[in-house]
């Protein structure tokens, strides 16, 4: 049997551990944020830290990632996912935030958490996991970033400062818009009528200098209204 000593040594050493995981993993992370409706304090404050790294302040086009909305976008994604999909975005945004325990990033106290990383750091990590000699570890980098590039790439303000935002089209019904609802939804959800068919639809040329669709005109309006269809 171990001396007393010994166990009692591996009781605090054990305890010590426990409450420095427990630290790491749930401690320092703030309040969540009352109105996004799937990801915690955690999560928001690692896609932060990760989308300012993807797209830092004062680059281009003029936002940084979190200016954009990468958060609340990816925070309306997650809603539309099934359960076992949420599960699995959320475990790849637990490693990445806790992987420096295994993959430090560069500088004094690179074993922190992403999130607690400063800017440079962060920066500098997600270059090395890019250029990563193994194959796994550029895999799960390609999943973050894919995620983040779509989330950000979906802000209105983006798009309109990249001259990609759609433009305002009078689209006519027709009658395949009685049979299909929009995607996602059922048939009940259809709203549109048989008087409301368009009779002579028009066929005037777009002129591409002319006025955005009113989802892309502020990013404001649009958020309302993907939250108003969501």
């Amino acid at each position: 049997m171990l001396p007393v000593q010994m166990m009692m040594f591996l009781f605090v050493l054990g305890a010590l551990l426990l409450f420095w995981a427990v630290a790491r993993l749930l401690l320092g992370y703030g309040a969540s944020d009352a109105s996004l409706r799937q990801l915690s304090a955690r999560e928001t404050a690692f896609l932060a830290a990760a989308a300012d790294a993807v797209f830092p302040p004062g680059g281009l086009p003029i936002e940084s990632g979190s200016e954009a909305g990468v958060v609340r976008h990816i925070d309306g994604w997650l809603a539309l996912l099934t359960r076992r999909n949420r599960v699995l975005i959320r475990l790849l945004l637990v490693f990445f935030e806790h992987a420096t325990l295994l993959f430090p990033a560069p500088g004094r106290g690179g074993f922190r958490r992403f999130s607690s990383l400063s800017p440079a750091q962060r920066i500098a990590l997600l270059e090395v996991w890019e250029h990563s000699s193994w194959r796994v570890r550029r895999l799960f980098f390609a999943s973050l970033r894919t995620i983040l590039t779509s989330s950000y790439f979906a802000s209105p303000s983006v798009l309109r400062e990249l001259g990609l935002a759609p433009l305002a089209i009078e689209t006519p019904v027709v009658e395949a818009d009685l049979l299909y609802p929009r995607i996602g939804r059922s048939r009940a959800s259809i709203r549109w009528r048989v008087e409301d068919v368009t009779v002579s639809p028009s066929h005037a040329p777009l002129d591409p200098r002319g006025a955005l669709h009113p989802d892309y005109v502020g990013a404001d309006a649009g958020m309302a209204r993907r939250e108003e269809h969501s």
